[in-house]
């Protein structure tokens, strides 16, 4: 029996968990079916998911079929948690795509579609709710292929729409040996020659989805079971077993990061190769600057088998499993033999939120619970501010926002409230610019002589950091401690914000050799030490870049938004009012489509007015893009969490403790 570690993953409320529910209780694995509604899902653990009748982390059960034991990951569908879905994808063999029948082709659809596909995972897609009111079989069809332009092979069609009744008749038609044609010149030249056999037109089928060149396509219910059955056959016939050597070196990536009721640290991850068992040490995460790798000692592990986790002394290639005792893991580490890097599929938060302990909250137990938070998703970065006691997370919407607070009250105990949402800007350099400060003159109280010279790079290019002076000017930890505060200090600039993209120069060093009186030891007071070019370097470099100059830039989101042709008079309008640029107006029947450009921070304000502008009858998609100069209003500041090198002054004090004459 070959094992299959199967994603399912919908925009939200397309019966995706329904559809794990119902896979399960197909499989055997439970007596009754889970519901939504009634909190009694499988995959839903926590409360809040239950409260709120949504996934908010990403859960694996396991089911057998006939030949196949299928490893199952339900995934968030509401784009807030966009982050969930990204970690799982790179531990997936195949996935299903779960579209509504009568809502269809919706915005979240289309970045799943996209990301499966840039990735090859074979998908299937499984069209439900056709025993709904509204539901469409043809309709949905012609928008799937319209809208996610990918090849399709309808499985079958759907009956009785609509109705309890409805069913899925199965049977490949025309359209099968179309898609599959395009991809297989013989099977074409035997098509032209007399027809095709369905044995081999359905081995073609096989060998195609599992290379991801074509998506069947099924119809059915979770909530009657229509369809599911071929749906379980086509997972078992069509997607690809899970690969790797159990007897080779070992290899794994971590995927997700959860506490224990004792607060120690789980690690759910994908082994790809080799064997894990207990008792093994294991490296893992990323090289440190000696060369080296944390290690850890595993002293639990548990594989998922029959809709729970068991308890093993060993593991093989293809599982995924749970595994204790390695407590610096983070999400998207490797384990052992540096494998596959984790990637980032989708973009990062561009909202931010001052969290407000409530009455009788402990500050200090916020921030350990705020960065506990932020372990279990990497793409949350929590920032605190010593001087206004402040701690901000970053955010991906305002559902999110709800789910942290209800969490922090139901696992921590802590009441909070939240400022109001802002937009995460960045800052990039106008110009170059370069200073310098040198060990023991003009006011500089630090044993050090740092210069600096910074200059624009392309968006996306980094920060790199260059030496003009030579390496064997004064001892490497020195240059070490230049790069490591200037690559601190750039997150943030003149504005607050950081700047992500630039080149540091370092053009001038010098430092106080080792000191010593006869018979005494080490005079710190007269030699340098890494503390003098860790406290210089923010100076020298906050005043480069004053001299470069710096603007800020906001979040802008690419938006595709469908609606009624006649409601354009009344929503052109307000795109202009929010800053919004079409780029591209066309008309699809009676629908216009309208795409370009809006500032993050107006997103919100249009997707609440849409559906007044539209009848109801609006759709919006959206996601980051780029950022762009902000142009209206004035610029935006973020408060400064470090010593404040804008101010000499107030940096001097808060550093050294006095103002250097």
């Amino acid at each position: 029996m070959h094992l299959l570690n199967l994603g399912i993953l919908a925009h939200v409320d397309a019966g995706k968990t329904s559809l794990t529910e119902r896979l399960l209780h197909t499989a055997g694995v439970t007596d009754e079916l889970g519901s939504v509604d009634a909190g009694s899902t499988r995959t839903d653990t926590l409360a809040l998911e239950r409260q709120r009748g949504i996934t908010i982390k990403s859960a694996v059960v396991s089911f057998p079929l006939d030949g196949v034991t299928v490893n199952l990951i339900d995934t968030p569908g509401h784009p807030d948690f966009i982050a969930e879905v990204e970690r799982v994808l790179g531990v997936l063999d195949g996935a299903v795509l779960v579209v509504s029948a009568v809502e269809g082709v919706q915005a979240q659809t289309r970045v799943l579609m996209r990301t499966l596909r840039r990735l090859r995972i074979p998908t299937l897609v499984f069209v439900n709710k056709i025993d709904r009111r509204g539901a469409r079989s043809d309709a949905v069809l012609a928008q799937l292929a319209r809208r996610l332009a990918v090849p399709l092979v309808p499985m079958g069609r759907a009956t009785a729409l609509g109705t309890r009744a409805a069913r899925f008749l199965p049977g490949l038609g025309p359209a099968a040996l179309d898609a599959l044609a395009d991809h297989d010149d013989a099977l074409l030249a035997a098509y032209l020659d007399g027809g095709v056999p369905e044995p081999r037109l359905r081995a073609a089928l096989a060998e195609q989805t599992r290379r991801a060149l074509v998506h069947p396509v099924y119809f059915g219910s979770a909530a009657t079971g229509a369809g599911v059955a071929d749906l379980v056959a086509g997972i078992e016939r069509l997607l690809p077993a899970a690969g790797g050597d159990p007897a080779g070196p070992f290899s794994g990536t971590v995927f997700k990061v959860e506490r224990g009721p004792a607060g120690e640290k789980v690690a759910y991850a994908r082994l790809f190769s080799g064997t894990l068992g207990v008792r093994d040490r294991v490296p893992f995460g990323s090289r440190a600057a000696d060369g080296g790798r944390p290690e850890g000692r595993v002293t639990g592990l548990s594989v998922f088998e029959g809709g729970t986790d068991l308890r093993r002394d060993r593991a093989g290639a293809g599982r995924i499993v749970k595994v204790w005792g390695l407590g610096g893991i983070r999400i998207g580490d490797a384990l052992g033999a540096p494998g596959r890097a984790y990637e980032h599929h989708f973009a990062p938060p561009s909202l931010e939120t001052v969290v407000v302990p409530g009455p009788g909250t402990d500050r200090r137990a916020l921030h350990v619970a705020l960065t506990q938070l932020a372990e279990q998703d990497p793409l949350i970065d929590v920032r605190s501010d010593e001087v206004r006691q402040e701690t901000s997370v970053s955010l991906y919407g305002e559902v999110q926002k709800e789910v942290i607070q209800a969490t922090l009250a139901d696992d921590y105990g802590l009441d909070v409230t939240f400022r109001e949402t802002t937009t995460i800007c960045v800052e990039r350099l106008t110009g170059a610019g370069a200073a310098v400060e040198f060990n023991r003159k003009d006011g500089n109280p630090f044993l050090a002589t740092v210069g600096l010279r910074v200059e624009p790079a392309p968006p996306g290019a980094g920060v790199g950091f260059r030496l003009e002076v030579e390496l064997g000017s004064m001892p490497y930890a020195f240059f070490k401690a230049v790069e490591e505060t200037v690559r601190e200090t750039l997150g943030q600039g003149l504005h607050g914000w950081r700047i992500p993209d630039c080149t540091v120069t370092m053009t001038h060093s010098g430092y106080s050799p080792r000191q010593s009186h006869a018979h005494q030891g080490f005079d710190k007071s007269m030699s340098s030490t890494g503390h003098d070019f860790r406290g210089l370097t923010p100076l020298v470099l906050t005043e480069a870049l004053r001299r470069a100059g710096t603007r800020v830039h906001e979040p802008m989101h690419r938006f595709r938004l469908e609606a009624p042709v006649d409601t354009l008079g009344a929503l052109l309008p307000v795109l202009a009012g929010l800053g919004a640029v079409p780029q591209r107006t066309a008309t699809e029947g009676v629908l216009a489509v309208l795409e370009g450009a809006v500032p993050a921070a107006r997103v919100h304000g249009l997707e609440q007015r849409l559906p007044g502008l539209t009848r109801g009858e609006g759709e919006l998609e959206t996601a980051f893009d780029h950022y762009a100069p902000v142009e209206r209003g004035p610029v935006p500041e973020r408060p400064r969490t470090d010593h404040n090198p804008l101010s000499r002054k107030e940096y001097l004090l808060n550093v050294t403790g006095r103002v250097a004459g």
